[in-house]
């Protein structure tokens, strides 16, 4: 009776995800509270307000007609690609990186931004060419410069992690709105006979994780040092894990990054492999929702942008999990809703929120063929 009396915008959200969001947000709280040695400061109370914020903000933009997403694609790209080269003019260093516009009451990262704006505005893109032109070397273009663009502004600041994601969201776009499997073979040839240019472009820094990702014992108490601890905190939580606020590697500070990009090996001490595949099951039910918003979308639109943006969110986690494992590079991808930080819980949380919005409006009459029916 109750839910019968909501209004139909609230009713029909999808309740179910939201809990696990919240879940998941509040289990990454306790995680940060434990990694602090059981005090809200400096990082679980700043974190708690952040979630609260910006789960209100989902569900602010879960409210956002989807006829909005297709108009506003192309500006919103071309506004952050503004933003991008603004960052790469005057924006503000930190941590040897040129990555935020100093704003005074925040610093923003556009980048963040971007992996959204590419998936909206890749979607856009197919959802008006006829199918006929898909496989066009011509038509191929347009979303390769697309891509390419932020990437390289991306790299320049330089971050690598973001540039990946970029670049993952964007080929799987073009994967999932029929690019022939041939156009995927010619580039990844094309890419492995220019790795040792892409090598030597790199960074010191970013030549050192990759060399240590193939061998990290090779310098265990150096460039290793981060995959060797996050393996000892991961190895001796077992299956249920040391306990609560009973974490020794983190407490003691031999892992680094303890409540960001290794903020699962924190929590894989403490709470065992339980704990690990508790927070997997969880990403994986808003992953699969994702999946049904996409397979029963109304619109190319529809479809593309939802399983887009449920890629996004998959890569986010597949990347953070397999990196602290030692089973991909350190790239600086944190754990969604449970990393320290606001720029991964701000673009997944949006990224959830457009989700929604797509969901809210699937029954709703297919849009029209071109943009003035829109």
């Amino acid at each position: 009776m109750l839910n019968t009396a909501l209004p139909d915008k609230l009713r029909l959200l999808p309740w179910t995800v939201i809990f696990v969001i919240v879940a998941i947000g509040g289990f990454g709280i306790s995680i940060l509270y434990s990694a602090a040695g059981g005090s809200l400061q400096p990082w679980a109370a700043t974190q708690s307000i952040r979630f609260g914020v910006l789960l209100i903000a989902m569900l602010a933009v879960a409210q956002i007609d989807i006829e909005v997403w297709i108009r506003y694609a192309y500006p919103l790209y071309g506004v952050i690609l503004v933003l991008l080269a603004v960052v790469e003019a005057v924006g503000f260093v930190g941590m040897g990186a040129q990555r935020w516009i100093d704003l005074g009451i925040i610093r923003l990262q556009p980048s963040e931004f971007m992996k959204l704006a590419i998936i909206l505005a890749l979607a856009r893109y197919y959802h008006f060419l006829p199918r006929a032109f898909i496989e066009s070397p011509r038509a191929l273009w347009p979303p390769v410069l697309l891509i390419g663009v932020p990437m390289a502004l991306v790299m320049a600041q330089p971050d690598l992690g973001t540039s990946l994601m970029i670049a993952f969201g964007g080929v799987a776009m073009l994967f999932l709105a029929g690019v022939r499997l041939r156009w995927f073979i010619g580039a990844g040839i094309a890419i492995a006979a220019a790795l040792p240019i892409v090598y030597n472009s790199l960074r010191p820094y970013q030549q050192k994780r990759v060399l240590t990702f193939i061998d990290p014992e090779a310098d265990p108490l150096g460039a290793g040092y981060h995959i060797t601890q996050s393996k000892i905190a991961i190895g001796s939580g077992g299956m249920f894990g040391k306990g609560f606020l009973n974490g020794t590697q983190s407490h003691l500070e031999y892992l680094p990054e303890k409540h960001t990009d290794f903020i699962f090996a924190t929590m894989a001490e403490e709470w065992g492999l339980m704990g690990g595949l508790s927070i997997l099951a969880g990403f994986a039910v808003i992953i699969g929702w994702g999946i049904g918003v996409s397979l029963t979308g109304r619109t190319q639109f529809a479809k593309l942008a939802a399983m887009g943006l449920t890629c996004t969110v998959f890569f986010y986690v597949m990347i953070n999990t397999l990196m602290v494992m030692g089973l991909a590079p350190v790239v600086g991808i944190p754990l969604p809703l449970v990393s320290y930080g606001g720029s991964a819980m701000m673009t997944v949380l949006l990224t959830m929120g457009i989700l929604m919005s797509i969901a809210r409006q699937r029954h709703r009459q297919m849009l029209g063929g071109g943009p003035a029916s829109l």
